[in-house]
């Protein structure tokens, strides 16, 4: 049985931010601050799994053309002593290289553990649903 600690809890969602204001700002370092050594990301882009220590983040960064819109909704958090886990949607916003403007809700889960002070993330796992109807489209045009 996990027992829940508040305080837990709530470093959690200061990592959380901090990595959410990485993001916007474009900022792979500080992003890659939040993370643990063997940090492990399911994104919505290809390939299935990304384990590279945040050289994929700085690439996509360079996609995008001004700073992203990555907000992270209805967060919910349960943490115990040495491991957490969050979910929660983000929105993301933007303008990319080529024009297109990108206005997309995503379904975000997170794993963490302490690692001696601090607490990192371990785990990210990002999805979209996809239309049921044989297209295997995304639903990326869902909103809350």
């Amino acid at each position: 049985m996990t027992i829940r600690d508040p305080a837990a809890d709530q470093a959690v969602r200061e990592v959380v931010a901090r990595r959410a204001r990485a993001v916007s700002a474009k900022d792979a370092a500080a992003a890659a601050a939040c993370t643990a050594p063997d940090f492990v990301q399911y994104s919505l882009a290809p390939p299935l799994e990304i384990a590279d220590g945040g050289r994929a983040l700085s690439a996509w960064f360079e996609t995008w053309d001004g700073p992203i819109g990555y907000e992270i909704h209805d967060l919910k958090v349960t943490a115990g002593q040495d491991m957490a886990f969050a979910h929660g949607l983000v929105h993301l916003t933007g303008r990319k290289l080529d024009g297109e403007e990108a206005d997309i809700w995503f379904r975000q889960t997170l794993g963490l553990r302490r690692l001696g002070d601090a607490w990192k993330l371990n785990h990210e796992h990002d999805s979209v649903p996809f239309y049921m109807d044989g297209s295997l489209r995304a639903a990326v045009d869902l909103s809350p």
